[in-house]
């Protein structure tokens, strides 16, 4: 048998393993297969994008569905792709131009969509390299781009279908702006920030009167746009003042002043500015009462010409400061005051949004989603975690219209032609097809673009060819589970429900797994911006790929957040040198003339007793993937691998291996063997590389390659053994070393031990454990008797069925240890004043973060643990 080298080297694994899986296309699936489908859609990244640690716990949680439904026999096609990312890739082709002196706007669109190409294909495939690197399984026959021909025509299709039915729409309506990117946006792509502000206090005149009339605002600057003002009609203060006219300080115009139950009393002075065109609730209250709806700004937020000329062309920021001073300097402005509010933010160009009135295409929604809202409400699709769906179900509930046209060039082009010449507010100067009208020359297509939502809803099918191959789309469609972070459950979850419904009748998928939120140590999201996630390339290349894989999976329970640390994922390197370092052990003690035949009849009692640990680690392990508990399902593996069967077996086995009984040495060797390749099969889905790389120097010649083989079967059978003698084994060894660790006595020094049992009855017992327990604790002496007193001057340890003592002797100065000792109780007590003190104080409970007062909590169980240690050891050496 080849052995293993001697040191674990991931990076040289990891490009051998991959490059050859892609050789055999083990990833590929095959629509004529006869197998039953497993199909997976991967969450589209933006074509912009770069790997983040988001990515590697959605990529990993979805790569070990699809890995381990291979090893169960399914035709499995995880489908890869890119998201053309509309408003992020426009930004950087933008940007790059800026950087060679050429402005957007100075060019037509065909040279702007030349150069987003050209950046397309030099930049774009950079977050693919990357998934490869993380060990995706995907099916990469199938890699779609959402802006690829076939798909663009699905997207296009839907816009045709959607209009024809009545649900697509064009009006004048208040959107959210960005004036960075110039272009809609949707509710989902706005994000309020807290902004410390100021709330100023305007003065109105009344109109033929003296008197005043007193308004608040956040926004001086929109007063340029005001229509009216307005008062609760139950608010008694300014009954007096409904149906009169105010004056517009600085613009010199009348404006009336209206009643509208939507004013709160309670802001401000009870009076509100109504600017209809740049407030969503003012829009409302303009419609409502037949109000003129005036845009003051351009589309990049300056001022434009329906203001007074002296603000026209200045920024928002600057039109800001000059109204205020103007209204201080004619006496209109009484007072500011410090205000903190929330601000919509567009969430790609960081930037305050603008509500802005435009000319939208719109989606009607409130038909769409009662089918996709019934389906998760009886549970046809499952949401894990299940507090999902009361957060999916209140948006389907309060659903408003789509705005779904962006003002952009890069994305998929509305495909509405208007003839030239002609009114094309009008309905019957339309053209709409997926296809140009053939007097193409006559008309001219809309200018603007589908928000990027509107063609990744439809992922699920569209990456098979809909609605062209109907034969593709029912071979993978619906898909089996959907992984995805909650963040995008309305962008994306509810949208992909809709239009599998509207298009194909049927649901997408069964079953959502939302994954974890990544957060720092202070509980911040991980963030490129604010620069707390690392580069996971580079942590691949620290601890290597399957243990960055094991750490994260490991570190993130179903339905909570995860605390990310990069020290967690020593766990996954050092799990990985210990399976390395197990399985060149095991290679180490093949023997050529071993037969390859496990005797079951020879089994020992350490055979019966690891091979039903694995049985049972295997039930577990398929009852926690059952439930998408993939951390729970990873723990138990870890637990085993690393305690039952390396911490145990293997130290037994390393006795019996140095047995001069061959027959012993060749089952134990085979029982070893057989246990680790089951570890390694139900490790395959988390850690590929090792696992593949370690199961190539043990595979028999009817072996497959481990990414193919058979997810292994509960095949031991029902062995009996005496489960007591193995509890029995562990709890004195455990005990020994215990106090071997406490007493600071090194594991290679020789000593002596006495164990004292209840009755005759268990002298077998303990006899026939004897031998193993003195190898496995390094003793020189080892006496066994009933009822036996306790040694001067011992360490105690207390088992179940038996009592341990360890005579001191010379092991250690027992006036020294005692100094230390005092010494150590001495600083802990100090410590547990300190954080009892702390937790005692209620200012610190009420405001403190959870995690930092659960932390405290957990140092003070942990310092009460060894004092109540040390104090015992203390008695022991007296």
């Amino acid at each position: 048998m080849k052995l293993l080298d001697t040191k674990y080297s991931p990076s040289i694994l990891e490009k051998k393993w991959y490059d050859y899986w892609m050789e055999k296309k083990y990833f590929s699936s095959s629509p004529l297969e006869d197998k039953e489908n497993y199909t997976i859609v991967i969450p589209p990244p933006n074509v912009t994008g770069k790997l983040t640690m988001g990515h590697v716990l959605n990529n990993t949680i979805q790569d070990i569905l699809s890995r381990k439904a291979r090893m169960e026999g399914k035709n499995v096609s995880w489908i890869p792709g890119t998201d053309h990312a509309s408003i992020a890739t426009e930004s950087k082709v933008a940007k790059m131009l800026e950087d060679k002196g050429i402005n957007k706007k100075d060019i037509s669109r065909e040279e702007f969509l030349t150069h987003a190409w050209e950046w397309k294909e030099k930049y774009g495939g950079i977050i693919l390299e990357q998934q490869q690197k993380l060990g995706n399984s995907c099916d990469w026959d199938k890699l779609t781009f959402t802006m690829d021909e076939d798909y663009s025509n699905a997207v296009l299709e839907s816009f045709v279908r959607l209009y024809n039915k009545g649900l697509i729409h064009k009006g004048n309506r208040l959107v959210n702006w960005c004036p960075k990117s110039q272009t809609a946006l949707s509710d989902e792509e706005v994000i309020f920030k807290e902004v410390e502000g100021k709330l100023w206090y305007i003065k109105y005149k009344i109109e033929d009167s003296d008197t005043f009339i007193e308004i608040a605002t956040t926004r001086p600057e929109t007063m340029l746009g005001d229509a009216a003002i307005a008062v609760n009609p139950s608010d008694k203060r300014f009954k007096s003042l409904i149906g009169k006219n105010a004056i517009l300080p600085l613009v010199n115009k009348t404006i009336p002043i209206i009643a509208d139950k939507m004013v709160d009393t309670e802001f401000g002075t009870g009076c509100v500015k109504i600017t209809p065109a740049h407030d969503p609730n003012d829009y409302n209250v303009g419609i409502t009462h037949a109000l003129d709806m005036l845009n003051i700004m351009n589309p990049d937020g300056s001022i434009n010409s329906n203001a007074p000329d002296k603000y026209v062309g200045l920024t928002r920021e600057k039109a800001r400061k000059k109204i205020i001073n103007d209204l201080e300097t004619e006496g209109f402005l009484l007072k500011e005051e410090d205000y903190l509010h929330k601000v919509g933010y567009s969430e790609r160009g960081d930037v305050p949004i603008e509500y802005y009135l435009s000319n939208q295409w719109f989606l009607k929604m409130k038909e769409l989603a009662k089918p996709a809202t019934e389906v998760v409400k009886s549970g046809e699709i499952k949401f894990h975690p299940n507090h999902w769906v009361k957060t999916y179900n209140h948006w389907m509930d309060n659903i408003q219209d789509w705005c779904i046209s962006r003002q952009l060039y890069w994305g998929h082009r509305i495909p509405v032609w208007y003839k030239k010449g002609s009114d094309h507010s009008k309905q019957e100067n339309w053209y709409v097809s997926i296809t140009p009208p053939e007097d193409i020359e006559n008309w001219e297509q809309d200018e603007d673009v589908l928000d990027t939502w509107f063609s990744s809803w439809l992922w699920p099918f569209g990456v098979h060819g809909w609605p062209n191959n109907e034969k593709l789309v029912k071979q993978y469609y619906p898909t089996d589970i959907l992984v995805t972070g909650p963040d995008i459950i309305f962008f994306w979850v509810a949208r992909m429900i809709i239009s599998g419904i509207e298009f194909l009748d049927e649901i997408p998928f069964k079953d959502v797994y939302f994954t974890s939120i990544l957060r720092d140590s202070t509980g911040r999201k991980l963030s490129k911006s604010l620069g707390n996630s690392p580069d996971p390339i580079e942590l691949f290349e620290k601890y290597g790929t399957d243990a960055t894989r094991f750490s994260i999976m490991l570190m993130s329970p179903q339905g909570s957040d995860v605390y990310f640390s990069e020290n967690g994922l020593e766990i996954g390197r050092n799990f990985m040198n210990k399976i390395w370092n197990a399985s060149r052990f095991i290679m180490i003690n093949h023997d050529k003339d071993f037969s390859n035949t496990l005797d079951r009849d020879s089994l020992d009692i350490y055979d019966k007793w690891i091979l039903s640990k694995l049985d049972t680690t295997l039930k577990k392990v398929n009852v926690h993937y059952s439930n998408y508990q993939f951390n729970e399902a990873i723990k138990v593996i870890y637990d085993f691998t690393w305690n039952e069967f390396c911490n145990w077996y293997i130290e037994i086995a390393k006795i019996k291996f140095n047995s001069s009984d061959k027959s012993e040495k060749n089952n134990t060797f085979l029982v070893a063997k057989e246990v680790l390749k089951k570890v390694l099969l139900i490790l395959h889905p988390i850690a590929p590389f090792i696992t593949e790389e370690i199961w190539s120097y043990l595979k028999n010649d009817s072996d497959k390659d481990i990414i193919i083989s058979s997810w292994p079967t509960i095949g031991s059978g029902n062995l009996q053994y005496d489960e007591a003698r193995i509890v029995s084994l562990k709890e004195i060894v455990v005990a020994i070393r215990t106090i071997r660790s406490e007493l600071n006595v090194a594991p290679t020094q020789k000593i002596s031990a006495s164990i004292s049992i209840k009755n005759v009855a268990d002298e077998s017992l303990f006899d026939s454990l004897k031998s193993m327990i003195m190898v496995l604790t390094n003793l020189e002496n080892l006496n066994i008797e009933i009822n036996l007193d306790k040694p001067k001057q011992s360490a105690v340890g207390i088992c179940k069925n038996c009592v341990v003592y360890v005579p001191l002797g010379d092991l250690v100065d027992p006036k020294e240890e005692m100094l230390k000792l005092n010494k150590r109780l001495q600083d802990i007590e100090g410590f547990i004043a300190v954080i009892e003190t702390k937790l005692s104080n209620k200012a610190f409970t009420d405001k403190a973060p959870e995690k930092i007062v659960n932390h405290e909590k957990s140092k003070l169980d942990d310092f009460i643990f060894e004092r109540e240690k040390i104090i015992a050891n203390i008695e022991m050496l007296k």
